[in-house]
Order: structure tokens, then sequence, then C-alpha cells
């Protein structure tokens, strides 16, 4: 009981409650990716993702990227691409937390440039 209320109130915890009716009555699904992400076509050509797990539109991978955006190219129809030893796995943004980039050794790049008024 509580999915369907945070499915009608919540945009950021998956689909909402309109995206769902969106998709069972006029959703056609295209493909699903590595990371468990569903993509939708309707006969008007409108094109939307059901994100697995958290909203992060940096999880659609680059082989879903070009048809989300309706871009022509090569890889459009091949949405199963081998993947070469140095590509790494989706990382979210680690911006604000722990993980986030820090200069280690300048030490001038985190302190101020100027003196503020206030001083």
């Amino acid at each position: 009981m509580l999915t369907v209320f945070k499915e009608i109130f919540t945009w950021w915890n998956h689909q909402t409650f309109g995206t769902r009716l969106q998709t069972i009555f006029f959703g056609k699904l295209v493909g699903k990716d590595s990371s468990g992400n569903k993509y939708y076509q309707n006969k008007d050509g409108k094109r939307w993702v059901i994100y697995n797990g958290e909203v992060e539109a940096s999880k659609i991978p680059n082989e879903w990227y070009s048809w989300m955006h309706y871009t022509n190219n090569k890889i459009e129809n091949v949405h199963e691409l081998k993947k070469y030893k140095w590509q790494k796995d989706h990382l979210p943004n680690q911006t604000g937390t722990k993980n986030s980039y820090h200069p280690k050794n300048n030490k001038n790049a985190t302190e101020k440039k100027y003196k503020s008024w206030q001083d």
C-alpha cells in the first residue's frame, strides 16, 4: 500500500502512476539494457525509459542514448554491444559524497584565491 502512495506522489522513486498507466496502455517494450532499465515507445514515436532503481539520467548507457534522443547512427538498432576490457561500468555522480574528487597534491586548489570584504 505504501508503494502505491509513493508511486502516486513522488517521481524520484521509479515511475509515477501516470507513467505506469501510459506504459500499460500505450507503451511497447523496445528493449532492456544491462542495468535493467526498460525502454518503451508508443505508436506516435514518443520514447521513455523506466529506470531500474533510482531515477538518474546518467544511467542510460551509450548504446541507448542515441535511441532516446532520436539520433540516427550505426548502433541505433544494435543495443547489445561488446564491452571492451578498458571500458568501466557505470558509476553514479559522486559529487557531495566522500568519494568525490579532491586534488591531493595541489594545496592551492582548495584555498581561496581572494580575500572577502567581510573577513
